[in-house]
């Protein structure tokens, strides 16, 4: 797992672990890297602790699993799948079963890469839990109250009378790096701290062209059948010597560009960098002035009785994808929701609940900023918004049980489509019966199938405990009295949730 599911706190650097005294845990074999980070900490006493693992874990066992007379080759295939289920580091406990640890396994520990850490018998488990816990909260409120101080001086620097350089100077001091505001044209208008050399300037212009408007540099090539007039994504980022540079389209589409070289690139960062482009995307008036009373015009028509697809017009657009996203980190504000609008380049932004809602013409394909994780809905008219929107919080599930960072809802003909609709709905309601008004088993037994029966992704989608997963579909199995292992239960089952 290289792309481990990633809870809303930053990880805890694993020498931060050996350095806390009262857990005098010590580094017996494996690398010393300090860039080596733990997401979480995991008990597991299983001989293959693969399948409950996420990844980004530090895996705590007191070797209750080793059998006697175990060999290199059972702790060669111990450590291996540990490795490949992404775990970062094992702490093997002293007591009470093992005085020592053993040699095979330092062996193949160090064979694998994997860091070894003794854990002394006056330590246990839930201490060294707690101890992640403790420094994932400290910090989690110092990367906020980073992101916050920033946040509020890029506010002051946009109130005073030279608002583009202030709030440039604010955010190259907050990143530590040089920020830089390019024109339509791709001259640099305004630049604020350290010049990073010659040829870092002319990476960061080069990829400032990618976002602006026509531009090409770097663009990928069109896949076969595609079109290669699709418009200019809304931010790019590459590296140049261990610089990390990243650019922002400002507004919509007329080619002021945001940007960013800065040594670290993490999500409070990307979250300083998305305001100080909304901030400076309002600076720069990118937003077209009929723009504002479209949108009022459209929502008054709305509330006065019109339909979506006779005020669809007003905003720009006659089919459109439906956006949920979510961030990894800590939950939207009004800031971060208009910064992703901005980046999705749509002004309609729906914060709630956790998730940001956003409505985008059809013609922009979204792009997941850094950060965030998107579920795209197929292209619809306007009077088809609320499937879409259905469609987009499905793929968003599917996308974060998935661990990648956008799935997009594939609308395509299937041999259902042969059932008539109004047959294939009766036949849906009448195999659901037993589970009506009860929409937790329904959702969880459709995300079950959809991601093919398995417990943790099933759980990671759905927010629950992978134990609440089995006693819902074991519920459903009883009320349906079917055998859900039957890949022909599991067909009927899917047809009938599709059109449910």
């Amino acid at each position: 797992m290289s792309d481990p599911v990633v809870p809303p706190t930053p990880p805890v650097p694993l020498d931060a672990l050996l350095a806390r005294e009262d857990l005098a845990l010590r580094r017996v074999a494996g690398p010393s890297d300090p860039g080596i980070v733990v997401h979480w900490a995991h008990t597991s006493e299983m001989a293959d602790p693969y399948p409950y693992l996420l990844g980004g874990e530090l895996l705590l066992s007191a070797g209750v699993h080793i059998p006697d007379g175990a060999g290199p080759g059972y702790f060669d295939a111990y450590v291996s799948r540990i490795v490949a289920a992404g775990g970062v580091a094992l702490g093997f406990g002293l007591a009470p079963v093992h005085d020592t640890v053993p040699e095979a396994l330092a062996a193949a520990c160090e064979l694998h890469g994997l860091p070894l850490l003794e854990v002394p018998p006056r330590t246990t488990f839930s201490g060294v839990a707690r101890a992640v816990w403790q420094l994932m909260a400290q910090a989690r409120l110092a990367e906020l109250r980073r992101v916050t101080e920033a946040h509020q001086s890029l506010a002051s620097a946009a109130a005073r009378p030279n608002p583009v350089p202030a709030v440039l100077h604010q955010l190259s001091r907050r990143l530590g790096g040089r920020a830089v505001l390019f024109g339509p044209e791709g001259t640099e208008l305004a630049t604020a701290g350290r010049d990073q050399g010659a040829e870092t300037g002319a990476a960061l212009a080069r990829l400032a062209r990618v976002v602006r408007p026509g531009g090409t540099d770097h663009r990928p090539a069109p896949a076969p059948g595609g079109d290669p007039g699709r418009p200019a994504p809304a931010s790019a980022t590459d590296a140049l010597a261990g610089v990390r540079l990243t650019a922002y389209a400002l507004g919509a589409g007329h080619g002021f560009v945001l940007g960013v070289a800065a040594p670290r690139s993490d999500s409070g960062d990307h979250a300083i960098a998305s305001v100080a482009a909304v901030l400076l995307t309002l600076l720069t008036g990118e937003q077209q002035s009929g723009t504002g009373a479209a949108r009022s015009a459209a929502l008054v028509r709305l509330l006065l009785g019109s339909g979506p697809e006779d005020v669809a017009p007003l905003l720009g657009g006659e089919r459109w994808r439906v956006v949920h996203a979510r961030p990894h980190a800590q939950a939207p504000d009004a800031l971060a929701a208009s910064a992703l609008g901005a980046a999705l380049g749509s002004a309609l932004v729906d914060p709630a609940g956790g998730i940001v809602r956003v409505l985008v013409p059809a013609g922009r394909e979204p792009q997941a900023p850094p950060g965030w994780t998107l579920g795209v809905s197929a292209a619809v008219d306007p009077q088809d918004w609320p499937a879409a929107d259905t469609q987009a919080a499905r793929a968003l599930a599917r996308a974060r049980a998935t661990r990648v960072p956008l799935v997009v809802h594939g609308a395509r003909p299937a041999l259902d489509d042969l059932v008539p609709a109004a047959d294939a709905r009766a036949h849906a309601r009448m195999l659901l019966a037993p589970l009506a008004g009860t929409p937790a088993l329904t959702d969880t037994l459709r995300t079950w199938l959809s991601l093919h029966g398995s417990w943790d992704r099933t759980a990671v989608a759905l927010s629950v405990h992978r134990n609440t997963v089995r006693q819902r579909i074991a519920r459903c199995a009883a009320l349906l009295d079917a055998d859900l292992d039957d890949p022909d239960v599991r067909m009927n089952l899917w047809f009938a949730l599709r059109r449910a």
